[in-house]
């Protein structure tokens, strides 16, 4: 919590103040003000120069006759192409982007954000912020190196601080007087080409001292690896998005127009480079750029001016970004507090400072270099993926201005990755972790954007395929999965039923809750509260479920409506879970509900708790009763392995039991089980037991265990729903002393026993 009148006393500028609840979509103080279009950058200002500015960077000055010197010119043509033509994919699909919506404040974040989720964009958007406010530490080292060098009593550090609050002092008080300053750079560094084009061709042959990095000869893909920075630049433009008159003209035009003047030049100084210089130097002579220049000093000023524009560059762009992040309440709100007419972002600009400030006094970041680069190319793969997303689905939402095939901006989300690993490998993988870790953080506090985003159309497009691809197969028993449609009504009352179903398909199948209530005037929003009741109760019990409810005058139309017409195309619950039937009204409906199961070939399961639901022992312990021949038997042996692997009952014993009348078939019968488990590639105990009275021998065997399977006969064609439940409540009467006991019925046109072959 921060103390109001002290920032207006510290910063003499009255704050707008952004509520707790806003979010980056809500209205700002230049949406609110009459004057933001006036006051906002144009294209060439706000865009087209800080874009640049990164581009022509220290890699141009110092390493370009480096790559000419090691892969020669046509495979230097070849690296540039690559490298800028993978950037070039990623302008063209921010511009696509950037014409199908207002960019708010936040560039990459802003898009990826509103596209893929606040997930996913505070995972790119956090990284990407420490990534650009520390890469202004490198800038500036490099820009202090420079001056020492010329200065050998100066100490870099205390250099490179100094420069770092002289460019703070200046963005903190304007924006607009940082961008009128690189105005000054870009025609310093316009100066030190000019200059370099116009040298002359006898280079003196006399080259700085040689690092081992600069000796040893490189292949192309360790030359691609150093070349590949000089070319990202695109993102400085793109931070300063919610300062821009017209972001969806700017953006594309200013971005594309950098990056195609930066292609150019940087195939024309390797070409000079190659007809001047011979390789032999071109390795060992980092400033070979100054030796070929007509006026060298000028060089040494496009190489400050390159390292301060990159510095501003980040200077200008991470507050943005953290400003966004505020906005969105991924960070505190307060840091997005914005001052002025432009809603300039002090404090987080203060933030920044302070970030930069700590990388300079470390001094070596060498070793976290390789992964801030790493974050810079993961923002530019997520805005390659959302422009090739929105396109392949092409909702009717996505009407972009600018239009980028679709395919075009997912091989550039390919090639991005493809260069993050050319890179650095290791610095990828530690990306990608901390990339995920920010996403499942962000997932764990279960924050609601209030804006939609595309997440729920891809997942669309991803089941229409699917459903589509499995309408044209034909069902089989070696890809059987559960798909459970449980008639629990409210699951507080009968949780056993989702609690067994949720352990036997978690993982594995589908999973739906159902029930019925009575129509009444306000049907409707009952059962709209009620399915919000249902998930919430089971979110809560972290059961991942669907949610059906039906409205009908009677319980049994209800159940039988479900029945019939719940699914669609391949996908419809092939298990119908009920709970057992005790009153004789409802074993009636049971009997009628089971008619209806077995007329559109379901399979079902009947669960009744028993005498004693508590677990019996630490192992826990899963009797099948073997029908051997009957279609039952392998739908029961099906749901005994699916649930003694779920994580609830992982290491329970299974065993598979077969009661016989005659103790001279005891020798075949266990022969049987020994070998159809043998066979079944199932670990699991077989016995057989002999008695006289089936149902006491199955109570003897399984009174200690902890579930029980049992088949159940089907009703047949020409059999009344009366004699049906006559059977039915002789079955209970039999198994009434039972542990918790499963009645299973294989309905489905499945054979069952082939799951096991």
């Amino acid at each position: 919590m921060y103390h109001r009148p002290m920032l207006k006393k510290f910063f003499r500028i009255k704050p707008k103040k952004v509520p707790v609840t806003q979010f980056a979509d809500t209205p700002t103080s230049k949406q609110n003000n009459p004057q933001a279009d006036s006051l906002g950058y144009g294209t060439f200002k706000g865009v087209f120069v800080p874009s640049l500015l990164t581009i022509f960077g220290v890699i141009m000055f110092l390493r370009l006759g480096w790559v000419v010197g090691n892969v020669g010119i046509f495979q230097t043509f070849v690296i540039v192409t690559l490298a800028s033509g993978l950037i070039f994919i990623t302008a063209l699909s921010i511009s696509a982007a950037a014409t199908n919506m207002k960019v708010g404040g936040g560039g990459a974040y802003y898009i990826v954000s509103r596209s893929l989720g606040l997930e996913a964009g505070a995972a790119v958007g956090i990284p990407l912020y420490l990534a650009q406010a520390l890469g202004i530490s490198f800038y500036l080292a490099g820009f202090a190196e420079s001056i020492a060098s010329l200065i050998p009593q100066l100490n870099p550090v205390f250099i490179a601080a100094v420069a770092l609050v002289a460019l703070t002092v200046v963005a903190y008080i304007s924006t607009n007087a940082v961008l009128k300053f690189q105005f000054f750079i870009l025609l310093l560094i316009i100066a030190a080409l000019v200059s370099f084009f116009m040298g002359n061709s006898n280079v003196p042959i006399n080259p700085v001292e040689a690092t081992e990095q600069l000796t040893r000869q490189a292949g192309f893909w360790v030359v691609f690896a150093v070349f590949f920075p000089a070319v990202t630049g695109v993102e400085a433009g793109l931070s300063m998005s919610g300062d821009l008159k017209n972001s969806a003209k700017s953006l594309p035009l200013g971005t594309i127009s950098a990056v195609v003047l930066g292609y150019v030049v940087y195939m024309a100084i390797p070409y000079v480079l190659y007809l001047r210089v011979d390789s032999e130097t071109l390795q060992t002579n980092s400033m070979i750029l100054r030796d070929v220049a007509a006026y060298g000093s000028l060089i040494m000023a496009g190489i400050w001016g390159a390292t301060l524009s990159s510095a501003l560059g980040g200077i200008l762009g991470a507050p943005r970004t953290l400003q966004a992040l505020g906005r969105d309440r991924v960070v505190p709100s307060f840091l997005a507090t914005g001052f002025g007419p432009q809603d300039e972002p002090r404090i987080a600009t203060v933030i920044t400072f302070i970030i930069a400030l700590a990388g300079v006094l470390l001094g070596n970041l060498n070793a976290i270099a390789p992964i801030l680069s790493m974050f810079f190319l993961t923002s530019y793969g997520a805005l390659n993926l959302v422009a090739g997303m929105e396109g392949l689905i092409s909702t009717p939402s996505w009407r972009p201005k600018f239009r980028t095939p679709a395919t075009l901006s997912l091989a550039g989300a390919a090639g991005c990755c493809a260069a993050m690993f050319m890179i650095d490998p290791g610095a990828t993988i530690i990306a990608i972790f901390l990339t995920f870790l920010v996403y499942y953080l962000m997932q764990r506090r279960k924050m609601r954007a209030q804006w939609g985003d595309m997440r729920r159309s891809i997942l669309m497009l991803l089941a229409r395929y699917s459903v589509y691809k499995l309408d044209e197969l034909v069902p089989d028993a070696k890809t059987w999965r559960p798909h459970f449609l449980v008639l629990s009504g409210t699951p507080t009352t009968r949780w056993y039923l989702i609690e067994l179903a949720d352990a036997i398909s978690h993982g594995k199948g589908f999973l739906t809750v159902a029930a019925v209530v009575a129509k009444d005037s306000e049907q409707d929003r009952r059962s709209d509260s009620l399915k919000r009741s249902f998930k919430d109760f089971m979110h809560k019990n972290h059961v991942p479920a669907l949610v059906k409810i039906v409205s009908s005058d009677s319980v049994p139309d209800g159940l039988e409506s479900m029945i019939n017409n719940y699914g669609m195309g391949p996908l419809v619950p092939n298990t119908i879970v009920v709970g057992d039937a005790k009153k004789e009204a409802t074993i009636a409906q049971f009997a009628h509900v089971l008619k209806v199961v077995a007329k559109n070939n379901r399979n079902l399961v009947v669960f009744r708790k028993g005498v004693d639901h508590k677990p019996r022992s630490k192992k826990r312990r899963i009797d099948v009763w073997w029908g051997r021949e009957r279609q039952n038997a392998g739908f029961m042996l099906a749901l005994g392995y699916l649930l003694q692997n779920s994580p609830e009952w992982y290491g329970s014993i299974l065993s598979l039991n077969s009661v016989i009348t005659s103790e001279s078939e005891k020798d075949s019968a266990e022969s049987y089980l020994q070998e159809y488990l043998e066979k079944s590639r199932i670990v699991a105990e077989h016995h057989v037991f002999v008695h006289s009275n089936p149902f006491q021998g199955i109570f003897e065997a399984s009174r200690n265990s902890d579930l029980v399977l049992m088949g159940m006969r089907l009703i047949e064609p020409d059999e009344t729903e009366e004699a049906y439940a006559k059977y039915y409540k002789t079955l209970l009467e039999n198994t009434k002393n039972f542990p918790p006991t499963i009645f299973a019925v294989a309905g489905e046109k499945v054979k069952f026993t082939d799951i096991f072959q």
